[in-house]
């Protein structure tokens, strides 16, 4: 089956999908939809009908039920219908670790920083571009400190020598807070790891700034 990609290069959620499709070696057609471009394209009536939700990634098996939507379900089915290599190793206690440290960034930082909340806060609650970024960056350095606590001590990546789901969510956080000026300091580890995993192919083709939809 033909896989397709509703993607937007800077969308952190999509970046985590693109990584995941590179490791697994599966191709997929990118569809770009534009978050600012036009009133924001995810709003249109024919991708809402895809993802109700308004939000990338969704990824279309082309099996002609509905498309995956959500990130972290989309990588778990990949994960699971691609078995290597493996983004949720060992034992069942060491899987909820992982997917703990993925979820601090999925769940509990990225929610908050979207492009749909930064364009609340200033076209609804009046903050300046300023002051939304001050916000963005307090919860990126805030929930980094948090991630890097979680992790085991020493390894190249996130949880040892061998890639997770974890990585995949840490990198395209990285990006965002490089891109918005965010602070690394306490975070030598993940900048480190952050280096190592851009190093590797998979990683490195899918940085925003390489994708067909780049601006």
């Amino acid at each position: 089956m033909a896989l397709t990609l509703y993607t937007y290069y800077r969308s952190s959620a999509a970046y985590r999908v693109r990584i995941a499709l590179n490791l697994k070696g599966v191709s997929a057609e990118h569809r770009a939809i534009h978050l600012v471009k036009d009133g924001g394209q995810q709003k249109s009536e024919a991708y809402t009908r895809i993802n109700p939700n308004r939000t990338v990634p969704a990824l279309d098996l082309g099996d002609g039920a509905r498309p995956l939507v959500q990130s972290l379900a989309i990588i778990e089915y990949l994960d699971e219908t691609i078995p290597e290599p493996r983004l949720l190793p060992g034992d069942a206690a060491m899987r909820a670790r992982i997917r703990a440290a993925a979820q601090v960034i999925a769940c509990d930082i990225h929610p908050v920083n979207n492009s749909r909340v930064g364009a609340y806060l200033k076209e609804k609650l009046g903050h300046s571009q300023d002051e939304v970024i001050a916000w963005m960056n307090h919860w990126m350095e805030t929930g980094l400190a948090a991630f890097q606590a979680l992790l085991p001590p020493g390894g190249r990546y996130c949880f040892g020598g061998t890639l997770t789901l974890a990585d995949l969510c840490l990198v395209p956080q990285m990006y965002n807070l490089n891109r918005w000026g965010g602070s690394t300091k306490g975070l030598d580890r993940l900048v480190t790891i952050n280096e190592a995993c851009l190093a590797l192919p998979a990683f490195d083709a899918a940085r925003p700034e390489k994708q067909p939809d780049a601006e």
